[in-house]
């Protein structure tokens, strides 16, 4: 009776701590429930939810609370045990806190980003200056609501503690057996609870995963827990064949030629799998180029892509160009729309390339190609360069020069990201017009910011449309803000074609205008493919007017830009050249941890640790159905997606002249 007593005084801290910890997140996991209903298919999917996400829970206290628990048992009962029991509090204060606060954030990240905070939520966090000035100006009813409770909550957690953690006097006579029990049994439930599992693997997302809606398959989480995850693969960038499945090298390779519908001669490095030489379709002399990047345009904003009419500029502009009806973006990011249009690599599990240590030197991009024919290659941005590695991956990659906020001289508007998208293309004008002046052909990269949450721009520059009261009944405050910022960066984007369009530099230069990203990727399906529908249009390349109905990927742009200007297209890249009629019908996309691969409506959605699911889509009402197994489609996907990994980590993508390594 003495040494359960004893035991019991010794346990009694972590027990009550798991307790409440778990009570918790059940009731924040039962109120996020109860939110989302509706994604619910039946009790059934309920009640899954909440025993798989027990396991996780449980996981997550095992591991806040290991490392005390190897100590605890034999310090509590030294004379260090009055200071062991304050580092205790302290310890079991910040990891109630940490629980707390991701809990607190969840409801203000599924709203934006359709699932609990994961490594967005972590990348976000590497540019604090540029994410406080959002907050702040976007969402300072949410920070100060999340503060308020975490205040509140971290007093009374302060309170709690100092009552559970009291040295009781029974423990000063406990002995080495009752020390060795205490441990054995603390050491054992929390390895058990950590692991989540009896099982070889520990416990991890997969496991407990059951749906098809992401969102559902995320509450099964705990935030914390998300986030470590999270941060944990940061550690590892080389997990596709550890999240897909493994292929064969050599199939790989000829996999990913074979989707190319380039012929293999064209394929003329053994040491660079998928280096190729390709003929541009104009041989005239080199054109230059300019690449309008749209920040968080999707086809639903545009009305001649079936979507609401916030685009009347962009609308004219796809009917006098070269538009694409199906052209779907390889990611949620802007790093991955530029790693896609930029450089042409496919989408991975991991960071995009514009972030990665290996890619910051000789990766390919169009800039460095270029470089080679005597381009002088510059990037414009109206915010500062630094964010998300920009500058870094360009200076590093064939990029001359860097045209930031601190180089726009007296702008009129200045938002939390930068600059507004009128005064960033005065300055691109001005910019194209010393270039032009010069005697070398010239790439420009300008990337827009205006169309960013916290939706900042002039006022009384636009006025709102008119909305149907079913819209207004849909829209919210916030949604409806982000039309008026649409609105805004089409009416600067009209400006500067139409005033480009009276300029010495446009007679020799194509201009592409494309998105990098929709606004928001979220639904019930595993990947949410009409979230991944953008605008694209090339104008003055003596194309068009035409809709080209062609489903189309971003890494398709880069080829077919440099078949365009003139530009012999030796790279790496697998994209398509799109003045081929032949070029296939193909697009992928990775959407947090799973990744699509669609060939004309027929589609392959790759998990984690799951086997490959097939559907047919419907790209008119971007409806997805499940159809038969397509082993074949399978394949190939699986191929693609193992490709980026390879490639990065063999130092594949790049010139054949280059010294990467």
């Amino acid at each position: 009776m003495v040494m359960f007593s004893a035991v019991y005084n010794t346990l009694r801290p972590f027990l009550i701590y798991i307790i409440v910890t778990i009570t918790f997140l059940s009731i924040s996991r039962l109120g996020l429930s109860l939110w989302q209903i509706e994604r619910f298919n039946g009790i059934t999917s309920i009640t899954t939810l909440f025993t798989n996400g027990l396991r996780i829970d449980l996981s997550t206290v095992g591991y806040l609370c290991a490392i005390p628990a190897l100590l605890h048992p034999w310090l509590t009962n030294t004379r260090f045990r009055q200071r062991w029991f304050g580092f205790l509090k302290l310890w079991f204060f910040a990891g109630a806190s940490a629980v707390i606060f991701f809990e607190l954030v969840t409801p203000a990240f599924i709203i934006e980003y359709g699932f609990r905070p994961n490594r967005l939520f972590i990348e976000y966090l590497a540019y604090p200056a540029e994410i406080s000035k959002m907050l702040v100006n976007g969402h300072l009813e949410t920070l100060v609501i999340v503060l308020i409770l975490l205040l509140i909550s971290g007093i009374y957690i302060w309170k709690g503690l100092a009552k559970i953690l009291v040295i009781n006097p029974i423990q000063t006579s406990v002995c080495i057996r009752d020390s060795t029990a205490s441990f054995l049994l603390l050491f054992l439930t929390i390895l058990l609870c950590a692991r989540g599992t009896l099982g070889h693997r520990p416990i991890n997302p997969a496991l407990v995963y059951f749906s098809t809606d992401p969102l559902v398959n995320s509450l099964t989480l705990n935030s914390t827990y998300s986030v470590a995850y999270a941060l944990n693969q940061f550690g590892d960038e080389k997990n596709a064949a550890k999240l897909y499945g493994k292929m064969e090298e050599k199939r790989v390779i000829e996999l990913i030629r074979q989707a190319t519908k380039i012929p293999l001669s064209s394929f003329v490095n053994s040491e660079l799998p998928s280096f190729s030489i390709r003929k541009s379709t104009y041989q005239g002399p080199p054109k230059n180029l300019v690449i309008i990047l749209e920040e968080s345009l999707g086809a639903q904003f545009v009305s001649s892509l079936g979507g609401i009419p916030l685009t009347p500029e962009l609308d004219k502009l796809n009917a006098e160009g070269w538009a694409f009806k199906n052209l779907y973006a390889t990611g949620t990011r802007s790093v991955r729309g530029i790693e896609a249009i930029i450089t042409g690599f496919t989408p991975t599990p991991s960071r995009s390339v514009v972030k990665l240590d290996k890619s910051q030197k000789d990766f390919f991009t169009i800039a460095s190609l270029l470089q080679g024919y005597g381009y002088e290659n510059q990037f414009i941005y109206g915010g500062e360069s630094h964010f998300d590695n920009m500058k870094s991956f360009f200076l590093g990659n064939g990029f001359t020069d860097i045209v930031d906020f601190n180089d726009i001289k007296n702008p009129q508007f200045v938002a939390s990201w930068g600059v507004s998208d009128d005064d960033l293309f005065k300055q691109a004008d001005i910019e194209l017009t010393k270039l032009n002046k010069r005697k070398n052909p010239f790439f420009s990269f300008i990337f827009t910011s205006s169309n960013h949450d916290p939706f900042e721009i002039p006022d009384g520059v636009i006025q709102p449309i008119k909305y149907t009261d079913h819209q207004l009944q849909k829209y919210d405050k916030k949604e409806l803000l982000r039309h008026k910022a649409i609105q805004y960066a089409d009416y600067a984007l009209g400006e500067f074609i139409d005033k480009a369009k009276t300029r010495s530099y446009w007679e020799n230069t194509i201009f592409i205008v494309v998105a990098d990203h929709d606004a928001r990727a979220m639904g019930s399906d595993l990947v949410p493919i009409n979230n991944f529908h953008i605008p694209g249009v090339i104008l003055n390349s003596g194309i068009g007017p035409k809709l080209d109905e062609r489903v189309v990927s971003q890494i398709d742009l880069a080829p077919t830009l440099l078949s365009l200007m003139g530009v012999e297209i030796q790279s790496p890249m697998l994209g398509q050249d799109l003045t081929n009629p032949e070029a296939a019908n193909r697009a992928m996309m990775q959407y947090a941890e799973n990744f699509a691969y669609i060939n004309d409506n027929k589609v392959t959605i790759l998990q984690p640790n799951k086997p490959p699911l097939n559907f047919t889509y419907d790209h008119d009402n971007g409806a997805l159905s499940s159809s038969e197994e397509n082993k074949e489609l399978s394949e190939i996907a699986l191929s693609h997606v193992l490709w980026g990994t390879i490639a990065y980590e063999k130092g594949w993508f790049k010139l054949e002249n280059s010294n990467y390594k």
